[in-house]
């Protein structure tokens, strides 16, 4: 049968090492996984029990939007924590932030789009892209930038749109109101549209993150309850857009979704009242980063990206490697700890990298540096 050239995307590489690392445990090995960025805690447990006793209910559709109480507690969430007034019409509720980003790229962009991204990224940005006939620009970035994108960007590559992280993935690096505000002016001065990926909000370490909301208005923030919210499974997200292209996304999300899981809407919406158990995880995270950052060092993996926030590090193995992949799986082989290849992230330069997450128990992760430092120590 014939088939589109859309399907032509790259694998998510995380995706084949977990599948390796589930071969591994399947012949009764013991591994740590540090490769996927996935809490290691569940959804809040009182949200949980309201989705619970409103399952004798029948869950139906919701309208294409989301729920509107949980609409608004979001836009209620963008005044308690960034001092931001939003008006509840103006978010959109999601299948997770993947979701989101199928209608921002859809809602914005013409076939052949040029849309930047910088170099590492989250990797299916640009997978996404692709599918959709749009041209993913992958644009380097240094660590004098914070491996970041520059406003000089907008305008090198003439773009016809710019995403930034922040915190980002794999780097964990931050924007700061500074930087974001050059960003959206760049961005602004050439009609070039700005998407915010702000899904990490909430873990940070030594500063608060900044919203794109808090420089501008001309911006789309795509957000979801996967990270801080440790509800990963139950694929629902945000989106917040300009108030004059809520009907055309809402046309994009009808059509293409109907409407994200009222399940996960309920489980959302509660989860905001659960603040105590989702704010002790942080105290996880940190504990997590300070004991794989001082692990890593002994190690000699001393060359990483600055973590402000997320829960990984991106490490330069270039001392001992120029296949990062094959390194991957050397320590998955050889000291049972599944990482990630910088390649996912970076095509050009990922294979002098790898991704560590450190979402996982603190237990599992002082493990997880016992096992590197062993494997490590033949090759300092």
């Amino acid at each position: 049968m014939r088939h589109s050239t859309r399907g032509d995307v790259d694998p998510f590489i995380v995706m084949d090492v977990m599948e390796a690392a589930r071969r591994a445990e399947d012949a009764g090995r013991h591994v740590i996984h540090m490769e996927v960025g996935q809490p290691g805690t569940g959804a809040p447990e009182a949200a949980r029990a309201v989705l619970a006793a409103q399952l004798d209910d029948p869950l139906g559709y919701t309208v294409g939007l989301g729920l509107p109480a949980l609409r608004a507690r979001i836009a209620q969430h963008y005044m308690d924590v960034y001092g931001v007034a939003l008006g509840a019409e103006r978010v959109v509720i999601t299948a997770g932030a993947s979701g989101a980003f199928l209608l921002a790229f859809s809602a914005l962009f013409d076939n052949d789009a040029r849309v930047g991204l910088g170099l590492p990224c989250y990797p299916s940005y640009r997978q996404i892209l692709k599918a959709v006939g749009l041209k993913a620009v992958e644009m380097p970035t240094t660590p004098a930038g914070r491996y970041q994108p520059q406003p000089t960007d907008v305008a090198d590559h003439a773009l016809d749109g710019l995403i930034v992280a922040s915190p980002a993935n794999p780097t964990g690096t931050m924007l700061d109101r500074v930087e974001l505000q050059a960003l959206a002016d760049a961005c602004a001065a050439r009609n070039t549209a700005f998407i915010s990926d702000e899904i990490y909000h909430g873990i940070s370490y030594d500063k608060d993150a900044v919203t794109a909301l808090q420089v501008t208005d001309d911006v789309y923030v795509i957000n979801s309850f996967s990270k801080f919210f440790s509800m990963t499974g139950w694929r629902v997200g945000w989106m917040i857009v300009p108030v004059e292209h809520v009907r055309r996304v809402e046309r994009l999300a009808q059509n293409m979704f109907i409407c994200p899981s009222q399940a996960s809407q309920v489980l959302a919406l509660a989860a905001f009242d659960c603040t105590d158990e989702l704010n002790s995880h942080l105290d996880v995270y940190a504990a997590n980063r300070d004991l794989l950052m001082v692990g890593l060092v002994a190690a000699g993996l001393s060359k990483y990206a600055p973590p402000d926030g997320a829960f990984y590090v991106y490490v330069d193995v270039s001392d001992y490697t120029d296949d990062a992949r094959e390194f991957a799986a050397q320590i998955l082989d050889q000291a049972g700890v599944a990482v990630t290849p910088g390649l996912d992230f970076d095509p050009v330069e990922g294979h002098k990298w790898l991704r560590l997450s450190y979402a996982r128990a603190t237990a599992d992760i002082a493990e997880g540096v016992a096992r590197l430092q062993a494997f490590m120590k033949d090759r300092i």
